[in-house]
């Protein structure tokens, strides 16, 4: 897997670039690092927002929307 910007690894790279080639697409090699930093950076937004909110529970709705 690849590493976020926090060093941990979000992403099975093989998933990452299956879902890709099923669109009819390739991937370049740093892809999944960048997949990573996306999900690392949705991973502290929504962090953010249950701190605002006075909650300790991460939810669903942290992340989308």
């Amino acid at each position: 897997m690849a590493k976020g910007k926090s060093g941990a690894e979000f992403v099975m790279k093989s998933k990452v670039k299956d879902a890709i080639s099923k669109k009819g697409f390739r991937s370049s090699g740093d892809v999944i690092d960048a997949v990573n930093c996306t999900v690392a950076s949705a991973i502290d937004e929504a962090v953010k927002r249950c701190k605002a909110n006075g909650r300790q529970t991460v939810r669903g709705h942290d992340i989308c929307c």
